[in-house]
């Protein structure tokens, strides 16, 4: 594999207690980790074949549309590899009641919790290409879920695997206190402000960094100057 290509990837947000004190789900990566070491970070990594073709409840019309620009990658499988990659660091589940007879590798133990991908809990919330030079990189959707669509208690993370460890609700008044990377808290200054307005998402940030006089830009809305 070219460790300097870009991998389409997802990352997932989730919010608890947004009308009160607002938290998010966050984990530590570990120290000898070759992707942000050490930072505290929202579930998430690359997509796989896996995610292809799941049965799933469907995503917003204009979170598909929004997900389909400039991309190659369907947006199910984004938003698949989001739901999984949550069930794999923390032992989560993103899901609704349903019989899956037969799923694929990666999906078997969330499937067998009785349950199938609740894809329609997701919103696409930002994007963002890791800047060249770092020793991985990614194109990674951030999707937005609120914790009340979890399956079970927001609380136990028993069945997560030890990618991330501290796994813990982080209240957004004190995040920066962690150590975190940049664009996690450019995510969360967007997810603050957004909090603030109350209304739905009507445009995606779409971090690039390929071009610096276009560095930034907006999924389904005006480009950014």
């Amino acid at each position: 594999m070219d460790k300097s290509a870009i991998r389409d990837a997802s990352t997932i947000i989730l919010l608890r207690n947004r009308e009160t004190e607002p938290a998010v789900l966050m984990g530590q990566r570990g120290a000898k980790a070759a992707f942000m070491p050490g930072k505290f970070v929202f579930p998430g990594g690359a997509t796989d074949r896996n995610d292809e073709g799941l049965p799933a409840s469907p995503l917003d019309p204009a979170d598909l549309a929004r997900l389909a620009e400039e991309s190659t990658v369907a947006p199910d499988t984004l938003a698949a590899a989001a739901i999984r990659e949550l069930w794999e660091e923390t032992g989560q589940i993103l899901g609704t009641r349903g019989d899956w007879p037969d799923p694929p590798r990666g999906w078997r133990g969330f499937a067998a919790t009785g349950h199938v991908p609740h894809a329609a809990a997701l919103t696409f919330f930002f994007r963002a290409v890791t800047p060249v030079g770092r020793p991985r990189r990614f194109d990674a959707r951030f999707f937005l879920a609120d914790a009340a669509a979890l399956a079970g208690d927001a609380d136990d993370f028993s069945r997560a695997e030890d990618e991330l460890a501290h796994l813990q609700w982080v209240p957004l008044a004190e995040a920066r206190r962690f150590d975190l990377p940049f664009i996690t808290q450019v995510v969360l200054a967007e997810l603050m402000a957004h909090i603030s307005g109350g209304g739905p998402v009507s445009a995606v940030p779409f971090f690039r960094n390929d071009d610096e006089s276009h560095l930034v830009s907006r999924l389904g809305g005006r480009p950014l100057l």
